[in-house]
């Protein structure tokens, strides 16, 4: 009898739980279009928001964050730093500032895998601003853009960046947007809104948990003609990051160009990792990773995750279907597919 006991009062103390009255708040949900994708931010609060005032700071922030770094504004600060044909120094926004240097620090721990200076690359294969081309480019025009590109040619001294080869240019895409999902959440952070989702085109970070449980978000199975479900997480907590080479892509002669580049190459990546999801405090942060561990071989990612402690799930095509390589700290989030 002494073994039946706990178990007892185990299912006692659940069956209490489960009858305590639940905290209920009314969700409320903001939403709206920014750098070149949507934004959507739900919550649940005690008090009345004021939806249009708060809708009005979150397009004010993002909104400054497109005048400081994107790359489809001719006079945001990145592309006035891009145009710079020196290696004087340029000083930078505190805001775009930190973006740089965590994208430095993870381009160097990847050993240059993540490579915010890949963009002309980008540009060559046909998967930037001057839009699709119909021929992969010949050997002699690839050795010439990447003498130009290298996450080494740029360093930064407190707010001073500088580029030691003129044509060097910096693109923050695999970054920013990972940002402005953490620079919405702070916003929420600070009128007390603790329990929230906050989601620029696919990249999320969730707050504290919904008051009828966790929040729960969907890996999307890496599919380019259907949505469907891949896994299901429980998350409180935490950014999601997610990055995929199935939908933007190119064939020629039967050879598949994804738009994710390669630095190390300078081609499109050519093994089988079709996306790769990481969580981390940071959404910034995650963004970055995400994109790495997609450039990486799936082997090469998981063991860097792992070596790294990060929370990473990486699916790779194979004959027999897809694969999952899930990192050690990865698995507590897991729930059933």
């Amino acid at each position: 009898m002494r073994f039946i006991r706990p178990l007892l009062i185990l299912v006692f103390v659940i069956l209490v739980a489960a009858c305590q009255p639940q905290q209920t708040f009314p969700e409320y949900k903001v939403e709206g279009k920014t750098m070149g994708t949507y934004y959507v931010v739900k919550f649940y609060s005690d008090k009345e928001p004021d939806l249009t005032a708060l809708q009005a700071t979150f397009d004010s922030e993002l909104e400054l964050l497109n005048d400081l770094m994107s790359t489809y504004r001719p006079e945001s600060e990145l592309m006035r730093f891009n145009r710079q044909q020196s290696s004087e120094p340029f000083t930078l926004s505190p805001r775009t500032e930190l973006v740089i240097a965590e994208a430095i620090r993870v381009g160097l721990q990847t050993q240059g895998v993540l490579d915010v200076t890949v963009a002309p690359l980008v540009e060559l294969w046909g998967f930037g601003a001057q839009g699709r081309i119909e021929h992969a480019p010949d050997e002699q025009a690839l050795i010439a853009i990447r003498q130009h590109v290298g996450i080494d040619k740029i360093s930064l001294n407190g707010t001073e960046l500088q580029k030691s080869d003129p044509r060097v240019s910096v693109d923050l895409s695999t970054i920013a947007k990972g940002y402005g999902v953490d620079q919405l959440a702070e916003i929420l952070l600070a009128q007390g809104i603790t329990r929230f989702l906050v989601d620029i085109g696919g990249e999320m970070r969730v707050g504290a948990a919904k008051p009828n449980g966790d929040w729960r978000v969907a890996i999307e199975k890496p599919i380019d003609h259907e949505r469907a479900v891949q896994r299901i997480m429980a998350v409180n907590q935490i950014a999601v990051a997610t990055s995929g080479d199935y939908r933007n892509y190119f064939e020629e002669d039967g050879i598949r160009y994804s738009h994710l580049i390669d630095p190390r190459t300078g081609k499109p990546i050519q093994h089988k990792t079709v996306s790769s999801t990481v969580l981390h405090a940071s959404a910034m942060t995650a963004d970055a990773y995400a994109t790495a561990l997609n450039v990486m071989s799936a082997s090469e990612a998981l063991a860097f995750a792992n070596q790294q402690q990060l929370a990473a799930l990486i699916i790779e095509k194979t004959d027999a279907g897809f694969v999952e390589h899930i990192s050690d700290a990865f698995k507590p989030y897991l729930t059933q597919p």
